[in-house]
């Protein structure tokens, strides 16, 4: 969640404080069950307004755009491919210009292959032009990284879109296209954490389809195959006895997409919520009790154990399948390490996806 993922799900409030010699004091994943005092609220009924809602919102604490990618070359092997950028305002009230600014900006890229995963990350402070995000024509990017509208962009669609990360060990060049609207995620995009007030802004385009190249260690290939977009944003988005998240991003065969969370909490009563949408577009959205997601395998990683392997049922569907990690070990080990990486599934439906893991 996305998080990439809130990550969709993110920690981009934790993860700035310490790029500048901070520390976040909560114990929530990366400081995000802070309090947000002087930030905006998220409330229900909000009106999204797109190419608008594509670009900054630096009224609320913590925001991101958040791509994820299962790609095949030609031969059939599996990779993945991750892109996220993450703004935090480290204090609320009127956005301030030049290095003045309270506006922080982070961005993860990663790849992924069978025997191998590679990540990195970056940082920079808004307001010099090192980063940031315009809503139109739509660019999000940092440094060299950076994702952007191509001719004939449709902001409904938010597509076509080129996507570029390039570290010594990896690059990629992505182009995204999508021929279905948006899909707001949970009430018309207000996206509950929690049964109190923790809540984001929250939409999606989970029907990306992806062509491009992808090169590790210098070993260019081409790729095609599926992405998913997720956009949030909030100012508190976990609650002081909710840990991290478990998030599911899944592409099925039939066409279908699923998007899962689960908030873990301390009293075990675990807050999850999904989205079930069908290759037309629509949505219909699932409540805790109609979810089970439980963990069947774990591995060891950075001294700890790390569920990979999930069994996730859905009775009103008629779903139930088992998530098989395309590499067990991709494990994003940047300022706040967290788990994240291509999945395939199968059972009574078949098809990939991408898992995110936080707080463990």
């Amino acid at each position: 969640m996305s998080a990439s993922g809130i990550t969709r799900r993110s920690f981009a409030a934790g993860s700035a404080l310490l790029a500048l010699g901070g520390a976040p004091r909560a114990q929530g994943f990366a400081g995000l069950d802070e309090r947000a005092d002087g930030f905006a609220r998220v409330v229900p009924g909000r009106k999204f307004s797109f190419p608008a809602d594509h670009g900054p919102h630096p009224e609320f604490r913590i925001e991101w755009w958040y791509v994820t990618a299962n790609l095949r070359d030609a031969a059939g092997n599996a990779y993945g491919a991750q892109w996220t950028l993450f703004r935090q305002a480290l204090q609320p009230g009127t956005a301030l210009e030049g290095w003045a600014t309270q506006q922080v900006w982070m961005a993860h890229a990663a790849v992924t292959r069978a025997d191998t995963h590679r990540a990195t990350e970056t940082y920079a402070r808004g307001g010099v032009g090192q980063a940031g995000v315009e809503a139109a024509p739509f660019r999000a990017w940092i440094d060299a990284w950076q994702m952007r509208a191509l001719d004939g962009f449709d902001a409904n669609t938010i597509a076509p879109l080129e996507l570029t990360a390039s570290t010594v060990e990896f690059s990629y060049t992505l182009k995204l296209s999508a021929d279905r609207p948006l899909v707001l995620q949970g009430d018309a995009g207000f996206s509950r954490k929690s049964e109190r007030e923790q809540a984001s802004y929250y939409y999606s385009q989970p029907f990306f389809k992806v062509a491009g190249d992808l090169t590790i260690d210098e070993k260019p290939v081409a790729v095609t195959g599926l992405a998913w977009m997720d956009r949030e944003w909030s100012s508190q988005p976990l609650a002081k006895d909710q840990s991290g998240w478990d998030w599911f991003a899944l592409h099925f065969d039939g066409g279908e997409k699923l998007m899962l969370y689960r908030m873990r909490q301390t009293d075990e009563k675990h807050y999850a919520s999904g989205n079930w949408i069908s290759p037309d577009g629509k949505a219909t959205p699932l409540a805790t009790t109609e979810i089970t997601m439980t963990p069947k395998a774990t591995t060891e990683i950075a001294g700890r154990r790390i569920p990979t392997s999930w069994h996730v049922a859905i009775p009103r569907l008629n779903l139930a399948i088992d998530c098989t990690p395309l590499n067990p070990r991709s494990w994003m080990g940047t300022s706040f390490a967290y788990w994240e990486g291509p999945i395939s599934f199968a059972g009574s439906h078949r098809g990939v996806g991408y898992l995110e893991l936080t707080g463990y």
